[in-house]
């Protein structure tokens, strides 16, 4: 595997202001993710998983430190760059699924594609629609999909775009135990297809120990298993 970060944190701290006083949930996070590694970030409800994966995606941003992805300092980009940025080089798996309800199983996809205003290559849109094994899905709406077939449609709109990092935030969570291995299987070779680098929150024991490092958030901060 080639060592060449694609990810560094750099002292990342993020606070909130609350009616109480200045929440702080991350503070001195620090740590380099490589290139085609996979890694998992777990640790308890509350202790800010999901704020640290929202601010790697740059849906949020740190109050302070760096963060520093396949070289460029995010927090340089204005927010239209950050956009351009995220879309064209992070894909995002979540929970919920988050697919849009209008569309078919081949548009949400595409979506990340024809957000940035490129063009979609129908060939390689159906091969991974195939790969996914959503051949005779492709233009079912999202309300007719059981939920093994949503997350595979999420994990398809975040390939689709040859992202550099996937951020997968408790993928598996909402499916039951074989579906979830099931998805966890195809996103993990889709991963190494890809050579794509792949980032999951996970509570699951399990999941983490198919990763190549793990990370625990503990104490606001964060800390790898040896």
């Amino acid at each position: 595997m080639e060592h060449t970060a694609i990810l560094e944190l750099k002292n990342v701290a993020k606070t909130f202001d609350t009616s109480s006083g200045p929440l702080t949930i991350l503070q001195a996070v620090t740590g380099i993710v490589h290139k085609g590694e996979k890694v998992a970030i777990i640790g308890p409800s509350g202790s800010g998983k999901s704020t640290l994966l929202s601010l790697i995606g740059l849906l949020d941003s740190p109050s302070e430190g760096q963060i520093i992805i396949d070289g460029v300092d995010v927090g340089s980009l204005a927010e239209s760059e950050q956009a351009a940025f995220r879309n064209k080089n992070i894909g995002f798996i979540f929970q919920s699924f988050e697919l849009i309800s209008p569309f078919t199983v081949a548009e949400n996809i595409s979506a990340p594609i024809e957000i940035g205003k490129g063009i979609v290559s129908v060939q390689a849109q159906d091969e991974l629609i195939s790969r996914l094994g959503l051949g005779e899905r492709k233009n079912a709406l999202p309300q007719t999909l059981s939920g093994g077939e949503k997350q595979r449609v999420a994990i398809g709109r975040a390939l689709m775009n040859k992202p550099a990092i996937i951020l997968a935030d408790e993928p598996t969570g909402s499916l039951d135990r074989t579906t979830g291995e099931r998805v966890l299987n195809l996103l993990l070779e889709s991963v190494s297809d890809q050579e794509a680098t792949l980032i999951i929150i996970t509570h699951d024991e399990s999941i983490a120990n198919r990763m190549d490092r793990v990370f625990e958030l503990k104490d606001n901060t964060l800390h790898e298993r040896s």
